[in-house]
């Protein structure tokens, strides 16, 4: 046997061993400008090793920013004469362990901060809501890794629960708004697949909190933006499962992720709809080398198609008409990675069709990265 034939069954068998995952975000690196074709699968496996291949702790910080000012009544867009907008950031700090190469556990803490201008009976309001949101445990397993010299293939199934630690009394707006008319609810959101809610849009509420300020005069415009909306948690335990798909050729790659968030009643007796939740794209390694600072690097960049639907929400079993929603955005996303250490990941999502009912105020776009390092 020649020396080329053992340094190619070593690389074989080092790719079938660090096969790589690709979690919400694969992690990619940036490569210097050297001769790295020999390589590229070594890149790509030793740095996504760091996320599923190697046993021990890893933490990490992703954000996710939304801007809503756009409304929509049954996927038609509508004037928004008292310049209605929501701003929505969460960042979700992230705590977890490989308790096994094909195993692992993570924690993921919410904190939302929220602004948002609306109209109400009284008049133009201007609020804010921040605070923690609801916590998720997520379990991991790598169900299917396949490899060789050229091409890559991986599948990781997960599931969990969502607890109630985020305030929710802000959902008690729609105990008001129900003596009226037919109760609002809370829409959720896409958030690099990890269950959190986002806002919607719906009816005038009448309930004024202290950090919401009053700023005009009465209005009879209908307001998009609901106790449901803003909302830090929702009082219920949910369920959460879903898969991920990883597969690459050479510099070539694409990605596939799926989840469904089962919902509970939570406080007030109001129910957030099932949102199943979704996105996948094609991409490649733009850069791919294995000597920065002595480890393997990689960059990359890819397509994202992702969305969501859900159906209405409900209050004390009785359906709200305007809180169910069919999206789809696209945008770019690109990875960068270090070694078994560092991954991060930065993304846009554009709407490309909001069909939802009724009156609802819907994104103009999201914002969202995060950045890992395992230990």
């Amino acid at each position: 046997m020649t020396d080329n034939d053992r340094g190619w069954r070593r690389r074989l068998r080092r790719h079938q061993r660090y096969g790589g995952a690709w979690l919400a975000s694969i992690v990619v690196l940036l490569a210097a400008p050297h001769d790295v074709r020999a390589c590229d699968l070594c890149a790509i496996y030793t740095t996504t090793e760091a996320r599923q291949e190697t046993t021990g702790p890893y933490a990490g910080v992703a954000e996710q920013y939304t801007y809503f000012a756009t409304l929509k009544d049954n996927g038609r867009a509508v004037e928004n004469t008292d310049d209605q907008r929501l701003r929505s950031s969460i960042t979700q700090v992230i705590a977890g362990y490989q308790v096994h190469p094909r195993i692992g556990l993570q924690l993921n803490f919410p904190i939302i901060a929220r602004t948002f201008r609306r109209p109400t009976e009284d008049g133009i309001q201007n609020g804010h809501e921040t605070g923690i949101g609801d916590m998720s445990v997520i379990a991991n397993v790598k169900a299917f890794s396949w490899a060789d010299t050229e091409r890559v293939a991986h599948l990781y199934l997960f599931g969990g629960l969502k607890f109630p630690t985020g305030d929710p009394s802000a959902l008690s707006e729609e105990l008001n708004e129900g003596q009226d008319e037919s109760p609002s609810e809370p829409t959720a959101c896409s958030s690099h697949m990890e269950g959190c809610a986002e806002p919607s849009a719906l009816r005038v509420p009448v309930r004024v909190r202290p950090h919401h300020a009053m700023e005009a005069a009465p209005t009879e415009v209908a307001s998009g933006i609901h106790g449901h909306d803003i909302a830090l948690g929702s009082g219920s335990v949910d369920g959460i499962v879903g898969a991920q798909v990883f597969g690459s050729w050479k510099r070539a790659f694409a990605t596939a992720a799926i989840q469904y968030v089962a919902r509970t009643v939570g406080a007030f007796g109001y129910q957030y709809a099932n949102d199943l939740l979704f996105e996948t794209g094609p991409g490649a390694f733009l850069l791919l080398g294995d000597a920065l600072f002595g480890e393997p690097y990689s960059f990359g960049g890819q397509i994202l198609l992702s969305g969501e639907t859900k159906g209405n929400d409900s209050l004390n079993g009785e359906k709200a008409g305007d809180t169910g929603i069919t999206a789809l955005y696209l945008g770019p996303a690109f990875r960068f990675s270090w070694g078994t250490h560092l991954g991060s990941e930065i993304a846009a999502d554009l709407p490309l069709l909001q069909n939802n009912t009724q009156l609802q105020i819907v994104p103009d776009y999201r914002l969202r990265g995060g950045i890992s390092w395992r230990f």
